[in-house]
């Protein structure tokens, strides 16, 4: 019997990481040196002191039951805490705050909680694929938005004609911004949150990379515009901010009545966050100043070293003054998935093509900062090999 999917199913676009793994696994049993920087997921193990409430955590048998939905509301009130200081925005830890399993299911659950089937959802290109994830598996119709380098890379509304606007319901945006690096200034949120209000659009504002900043520049809440409480659900993650990618632990906050349609969505899909990791990761929201500082000097120590070794390597890059990426450009007429195929195949170094996040990503390259200083420029320097040898093979190509 030939086995049938969804329509939904089908209409999924391939995942920018799906085929790494055992390519990498393949180069690394033929005994070559595989560098990788691919995937956004840190190196070094979260904070000490997180582990070690974890373990304390566990010794609590209450802690191994069920969570559902309300979890541990030490994970809550530490949560809207944390807010609190960070943005100077206050939240209900009952009615406004959710617990998630990593903010990436919350991101894509909304979608559930808001559209109907035909609803259009306004998705960033390239952007993070839990968003086109969820507009296409709610039965809503994405609409793509490529994110340009000459409008800094942001999500202009006003651009998109009124017909797809009426049919919106939801919009992702996504700043400090996956895979590009870039940030949003002010007078653009408030210009993003006012079409928000005016054509009834749920704005999904993805801010995991919030405290990933550097040289002075401080990420802010959406909150921190005015009328965003009419219209916004935001989502943060312990992943990036205190290494903690495996842990699936986020939380979302917004209206009651957004975070309400959510959280019945989620009570019929899942039961929560394990309680022990939602108590150790209150623990760390609540130390979160000291523990993430030395993630993030580390990760300005990568960027600065990854720069410097792109540019002479002959790559033009911009410095980035958030998140935990550097967009790289390619010289025109190069497709990113032809160079990042013999970067892998021949150099072994992972690098993410800018078409593997969307056909609005091509012409660039992602860069994880997920290695030492040492490793980026070992990696740069046999990234810089690939490019001169395709850009010989073009030049060869054309005479």
């Amino acid at each position: 019997m030939k086995v049938q999917v969804s329509e939904r199913v089908k209409a999924l676009p391939a995942y920018p990481l799906a085929q790494i793994p055992s390519i990498k696994r393949r180069l690394i049993a033929a005994g070559m040196d595989v560098i990788d920087l691919g995937a956004g997921d840190a190196d070094g193990p979260p904070p000490m002191p997180t582990i070690d409430a974890l373990h304390e955590a566990l010794g609590i048998t209450a802690n191994h039951k069920y969570g559902f939905q309300q979890g541990a509301l030490t994970f809550r009130e530490a949560a809207v805490r944390w807010v609190a200081r960070r943005f100077a925005q206050t939240f209900d830890a009952h009615t406004e705050m959710l617990p998630l399993i990593g903010s990436k299911e919350g991101l894509t659950h909304l979608a559930f909680a808001i559209c109907n089937p035909g609803d259009v959802v306004i998705v960033p290109e390239p952007g993070y694929q839990a968003y086109i994830g969820g507009a296409i598996l709610s039965g809503a119709e994405p609409c793509v938005v490529p994110l340009r380098a000459e409008k800094q890379f942001l999500v202009e509304l006003d651009d998109l004609p009124e017909e797809t606007l009426r049919r919106a319901r939801i919009v992702y945006v996504n700043y400090p911004n996956n895979p590009t690096a870039a940030i949003a200034p002010r007078e653009y949120l408030e210009r993003l949150v006012a079409s928000c209000r005016k054509h009834g659009i749920v704005l999904a504002y993805d801010n995991a990379y919030c405290d990933i900043t550097f040289d002075g520049y401080v990420a802010p809440s959406i909150f921190e515009i005015p009328g965003a409480r009419d219209v916004a659900v935001e989502f943060f993650s312990m992943s990036k901010s205190f290494q903690m990618t495996g842990w699936r632990v986020g939380f979302a906050i917004g209206s009651a009545a957004l975070i309400g349609a959510l959280t019945k969505v989620k009570s019929y899909v899942d039961t929560g966050p394990f309680l022990a990791l939602q108590q150790a990761s209150a623990f760390t929201l609540d130390r979160a100043e000291a523990l993430n500082r030395p993630v993030v000097a580390e990760l300005a120590r990568r960027r600065d070293a990854a720069v410097a070794a792109l540019t002479e390597a002959g790559f033009s890059v911009e410095t980035p003054r958030a998140a935990m990426y550097v967009w790289v450009p390619l010289p025109a007429g190069l497709p990113s998935a032809t160079f990042t195929t013999r970067a892998l195949e021949e150099e072994g170094v992972v690098v993410l093509p800018g078409s593997g996040f969307g056909p609005g990503g091509e012409g660039f390259f992602r860069v994880a900062l997920t290695v030492p200083p040492d490793r980026l420029r070992e990696a740069v320097t046999r990234l810089g090999r690939t490019l001169a040898a395709c850009l010989g093979g073009a030049v060869a190509a054309t005479g």
